[in-house]
């Protein structure tokens, strides 16, 4: 079976059109980053049925190199990461002038050492402890989306 977006050698005809991407991106690219297996699949599936198109990265490293290459509508970092935490990688990301503007969301399951580490400071937009319902993280990417849309 063929990706809807893939191009056949026979057909020049199957690549998408402009608007079949910008339909595609509509509800927004959400970037899942979180070291936990478990979270990322729960969050990615719960984005993903309502339609938005989600990537995911397992650590900071990672996700700042999917943010650069995906330039994704809104992220979701998890605070506490290998090789680069979540915060670190916000702070790089803001730093950037191809991701400065990005709403970002960070999680944890530590709110005092987040708050205590200057989070909010540091660019992020909102921040929701663990554990933290999908339709809880749905409702704050929305709101964030709707927010920065022009």
């Amino acid at each position: 079976m063929t990706p809807a977006f893939a191009r056949r050698e026979d057909d020049a005809d199957s690549l998408p059109s402009g608007e079949t991407l910008r339909r595609a991106r509509r509800l927004g690219v959400v970037l899942i980053a979180d070291d936990t297996v478990d979270a990322r699949e729960m969050y990615s599936f719960h984005l993903s049925a309502l339609g938005f198109t989600v990537v995911t990265a397992s650590d900071g490293e990672e996700a700042i190199g999917m943010a650069l290459a995906q330039r994704p509508d809104i992220i979701v970092m998890d605070l506490s990461m290998p090789r680069v935490d979540g915060l670190t990688a916000v702070r790089r990301l803001k730093q950037d002038a191809r991701t400065k503007g990005t709403p970002v969301i960070l999680l944890t399951g530590y709110p005092l050492r987040a708050i205590e580490q200057g989070v909010l400071g540091a660019g992020v937009d909102v921040f929701l402890t663990k554990p933290c319902l999908p339709e809880d993280l749905e409702a704050n990417v929305r709101r964030l989306l709707e927010r920065s849309s022009p």
